[in-house]
């Protein structure tokens, strides 16, 4: 099963508002996930990012590929770095 992080959209029309979640690839984009590991909400200013790390760091350890926005996401937030350091420290 090739497991993605990934958003799926959530708020109404023109005012969107996103979790980051972890799901099977094959599932639709706000289909059925595996678990909610956080939330985006691009409309506040700034940018609002709320991503439980442990979680995020333990879904990526595991091959879950993230998606190229949650992959801005977690790059912004030091995420990426975290992941890569904990991995060569091994």
């Amino acid at each position: 099963m090739a497991v993605k992080i990934r958003l799926k959209r959530m708020g109404s029309k023109k005012r969107p508002f996103y979790r980051v979640v972890v799901a099977d690839s094959r599932s639709p984009r706000d289909g059925r996930i595996i678990e909610q590991i956080g939330t985006y909400n691009p409309i506040a200013q700034p940018a609002e990012v709320k991503i439980d790390e442990a979680k995020a760091l333990d879904w990526m350890s595991k091959g879950a590929k993230p998606s190229d926005t949650v992959r801005n996401l977690f790059s912004n937030e030091g995420l990426l770095e975290k992941f890569h350091q904990s991995k060569s420290a091994k």
